[in-house]
């Protein structure tokens, strides 16, 4: 049995590049960028207003003030602005040359005849220069970039209209076990449904990956064999869940040896989640998942995700958030690091749910986090601070 950290090291260093392809820009959120983005015009490409007001010099602050043309967004001043002068102006409006400030409309009183008083005591410039932002050339996003909401917006004011984004890891997802159904049949006798695959087939989703659902394969060797022969022609990961414990049905791992993986660990100390395997045949992957869904769901977002993105060249961190625990926690045994579902109350403390163990998945849509608990801890006083994972 190995450490989160070592099982993590193992799985980052063996990561390999899916390669790429461009999309359109409609269709880039949630990819990687595959290389820089620069842009192909000054941000902002003028000197705009920041605010709707008037435009004028500084040096003429204290004086009256002869409005000489009024400038919508979108308009090109009619002319330059000169001593004692000035011009209405809208908020994203292009600035006269000749004004180095816009004062607003609330610090400035008619003065009769078309003319204005500055009111206030002092002003801002509130003026976004040209190129403040980026200039021409500049690297608008970095290679590696998970596009989110706001980089989609930098990429179409950068003009950047078809982007090279890594190519989405395809990920397979097998249960295995005689005793799971699928959810569209009610369970009889000893049989549960497979939350497994559905809600790895949402993870999958969840980290831009496309996922293939390959269904249940039955308590056989030949059986499993088959479906993960199948599953690896033209996948680059295989989640299977399920076989990979210490039952006389559990021969998961015997068959992704004798099917050509390399196997690198099998056990992990965490809780839940111990019986993961991790394996690679050429540039296929292949993860072991524990039945239970906690577990599953655990170990996908503390190791698989962290390879899928890396896949597709997007250097996934785990934040480092710390609050305070809102109460005394204690456990018998810290043989291995446990993540507990916490909430986090009104104080901003973390208060564990209400959990019965990896079985138990309906813990889980109550929870904004999971609290990490470090090996060889038996006790958090209330008050100390706790590492915590959002999900």
């Amino acid at each position: 049995m190995i450490s989160i950290g070592e099982a993590l090291r193992i799985v980052e260093g063996n990561s390999v590049r899916v390669g790429d392809e461009k999309v359109a820009l409609e269709k880039a959120a949630g990819r990687v960028l595959a290389e820089d983005v620069r842009a192909d015009t000054d941000m902002p490409p003028f000197n705009k207003s920041a605010m709707d007001g008037f435009a004028c010099r500084q040096e003429d602050l204290g004086s009256r003030l002869r409005i000489t043309e009024t400038i919508k967004a979108g308009d090109m001043p009619q002319g330059q602005t000169g001593p004692g002068q000035c011009a209405r102006i809208m908020t994203g409006a292009r600035v006269p040359d000749g004004a180095d400030c816009v004062i607003m409309v609330e610090h400035t009183s008619d003065d009769g005849e078309g003319h204005i008083r500055f009111t206030g005591a002092k002003t801002a410039v509130n003026i976004a220069f040209k190129g403040e932002d980026l200039k021409e050339g500049s690297v608008a996003l970095q290679k590696g970039t998970l596009l989110r909401p706001q980089h989609i917006a930098v990429l179409a004011a950068a003009g950047c209209t078809s982007p090279v984004v890594s190519r989405q890891p395809r990920v397979a997802v097998l249960t295995t076990g005689d005793e799971i159904v699928e959810p569209d049949r009610k369970p009889e006798g000893t049989c549960i449904r497979n939350s497994n695959g559905s809600q790895l087939m949402a993870q999958v989703a969840a980290a831009g990956c496309i996922g293939d659902y390959r269904g249940i394969a039955g308590d056989s060797i030949d059986e499993t064999m088959t479906a993960v022969s199948s599953a690896t022609e033209k996948n680059d990961v295989l989640l299977i869940t399920g076989g990979v414990s210490m039952g006389d049905f559990d021969f998961v791992p015997r068959v992704l040896l004798e099917a050509g993986f390399e196997l690198f660990f099998e056990k992990v100390a965490v809780k839940p989640g111990r019986p993961t395997v991790f394996g690679r045949r050429g540039n296929v992957f292949v993860f072991g998942l524990p039945g239970n869904p906690v577990s599953s769901f655990t170990i996908f977002e503390l190791m698989v995700k962290p390879l899928l993105y890396r896949m597709s060249g997007h250097d996934y961190s785990i934040p480092a958030l710390r609050f305070p625990v809102a109460i005394e926690y204690q456990r018998k045994k810290a043989d291995r690091v446990a993540l507990l579902p916490v909430i986090v109350n009104e104080r901003g403390e973390v208060m564990p749910v209400e959990y019965h163990g990896s079985a138990h998945i309906h813990a889980l849509t109550h929870a904004w986090g999971l609290m990490v608990v470090p090996a060889g801890v038996f006790l958090y006083k209330k008050g100390d601070l706790v590492d915590v994972r959002q999900i």
